[in-house]
């Protein structure tokens, strides 16, 4: 049978291989194409040193790595290279690369070296034979390896691209001589910026001594911070020039937070008052800091000041960000809110929510938030004949003729009449001379707590007594039934109105800015009623 056969011609193979007669032994393997037996043949025939018979039978029985170091043995490099796509041993691409380099043939032993994981050898043999430093770069980056950013560090300090040279010098770990390098060469810049936020405190330390040499309490100063010299850094962050002075105040904050050190807060509290350089500094950096030391209450007052600064200069939108990430805070950290973030809030929204309604041509709701802001103009002094022309003009436009007459009177005192917009100023004067004061009553909804019918833009509940939350997107009171609140800030919203309004899918929410899905939006059976009132609701 054909198995009895191979068994005999096997036999007679290896047989005839011993007995020196190798082109019968070798050819009868081959005809035979068995992997074993094509093994078992190589094997004696390497044993004689008839390497190149040897290879070809371990090649034809699939032991590519062995039939390689044979070809080797017999320095048939280019069967080598036949095969080298099968080959599995490091040890064999590399003992193949350093051949092609021995030849001159660079680029096959850069590609072996690689294949055989010897990186720091392609990196050399791209540096000093290809001219490639892009791909000794690329080597470095993939590998990490130490011993090769070394030598493509010492490349590019010879090239004078002495800020690569210090880059290569960093992740070869060799900190010491980076930064012998940067301050050599004036690249300190550049060796901060790599050793970024994973160097030692002495790294750092380091290169704040470097910049108190050269007179930058700014650069000095960050970097006494990144060490954890907390006090050494304020030092120097206090001494900065005018130009700087935003950047440091951030980072002596940061630096003071982290201290927990009496001492370290009133100096920075002292120089934020102006009682060091006689510049007393902007309230937003007293905000920042109890925000930074979690002295909520403290912020809070302070957030109000800076807010009523900015609502008094007509920032009406910073001042409304400032309250509401206040609140926000506040709500987080489960403090009651001032009442009187909750009704400053409450004011600048509504007048936010003015140019809203207007730019979707709903007059009417824009009358109502107009006729809310009107009524507390005094909070608005930087736009007073402005925003009572306006309350005037969407009140006539919706009907509210009564209301329109109120304001367009109180406009035409001598105090706001010269301030009057000319486009407007006849028919102000018009409305006046031939009053008009029907008005429909506001309609009525349901106080979310008693139930009691009241106008639907009042927050007052004058049966329960209690301060009433309002719509994010309507400014009305809001309705139990009705009930929704924004995913992202939790602010609640008319279920009804908040669905429409953010239909489109790319709408923001009208109090945290952020984007809303209207797939999103869940009706709340059973909503808190007080939680953005910070509890205020409740006490009226």
């Amino acid at each position: 049978s054909s198995g009895i056969n191979a068994e005999y011609g096997g036999g007679i193979a290896r047989m005839s291989i011993r007995m020196g007669d190798i082109r019968r032994g070798v050819n009868l393997a081959l005809e035979l194409a068995n992997r074993t037996l094509c093994k078992e043949c190589a094997g004696i025939l390497e044993s004689i040193k008839q390497f190149a018979e040897a290879a070809l039978l371990y090649e034809r029985g699939n032991s590519y790595d062995k039939a390689a170091q044979v070809y080797m043995k017999a320095r048939n490099w280019s069967k080598v290279a036949d095969i080298l796509p099968h080959i599995t041993s490091p040890k064999i691409y590399i003992q193949y690369a350093k051949n092609r380099e021995h030849e001159g043939k660079f680029k096959e032993a850069a590609s072996a070296y690689e294949a055989g994981k010897d990186y720091d050898s392609v990196i050399r043999i791209n540096l000093d034979h290809l001219r490639n430093p892009k791909e000794a770069v690329r080597i470095v980056q993939e590998t990490q390896s130490v011993d090769g950013a070394r030598v493509v560090a010492k490349f590019f300090q010879n090239l004078g691209d002495y800020a690569s040279a210090i880059q290569f010098l960093v992740v070869s770990k060799c900190n010491a001589e980076a930064f012998a390098l940067a301050e050599e060469h004036n690249q300190m810049a550049q060796y901060a910026d790599i050793i970024g936020d994973d160097a030692t405190p002495e790294d750092y330390i380091a290169i704040a001594k470097h910049y108190e040499a050269h007179g930058k309490p700014l650069q000095c100063g960050n970097f006494f911070f990144k060490a954890g010299d907390y006090a050494k850094a304020l030092h120097y962050l206090i001494r900065v020039p005018p130009n700087e002075v935003d950047t440091a105040l951030d980072i002596a904050i940061e630096a003071v937070g982290k201290a927990h050190k009496d001492s370290l807060t009133h100096q920075l509290i002292d120089y934020l008052m102006g009682e060091i350089d006689g510049v007393p500094k902007a309230a937003r950096y007293l905000f920042n800091l109890y925000m930074s030391l979690k002295q909520y209450r403290e912020a809070a007052r302070t957030a109000i000041i800076i807010a009523k600064e900015d609502q008094a200069s007509g920032s009406y939108r910073t001042a409304h960000d400032v309250l509401f990430e206040m609140y926000q805070n506040l709500l987080k950290q489960k403090i009651k809110i001032p009442n009187e973030m909750v009704h400053n809030l409450m004011l600048l929204h509504s007048y936010i929510l003015v140019k809203i309604h207007v730019k979707r041509g709903d007059h009417t709701k824009a009358a109502r938030m107009l006729i809310r802001v009107a009524s507390n103009i005094s909070k608005f002094p930087s736009h007073i004949a402005q925003i009572l022309t306006s309350t005037v003009v969407e009140c006539y436009r919706s009907g509210l003729k009564g209301s329109a007459f109120s304001y367009a009177a109180m406009l035409l005192r001598p105090e706001y009449r010269s301030q009057i917009d000319p486009k407007w100023k006849k028919k102000i004067e018009q409305i006046v001379r031939k009053p008009d004061k029907s008005e429909e009553e506001e309609p009525t909804d349901p106080c979310p707590q008693c139930g009691a019918l009241l106008p639907q833009t009042t927050l007052e509940c004058g049966e329960c007594k209690n301060t009433l939350p309002y719509c994010i997107v309507t400014g009305r009171h809001m309705l139990k039934e009705d009930w929704t609140e924004c995913p992202h800030c939790s602010w609640p919203a008319l279920y009804s109105v908040f669905r429409e309004f953010a239909e489109d899918g790319a709408t923001p929410c009208p109090i945290c800015g952020v984007v809303v899905n209207p797939q999103e939006l869940k009706l709340i059976a059973e909503p808190n009623l007080y939680a953005k009132l910070g509890e205020a609701g409740a006490e009226g």
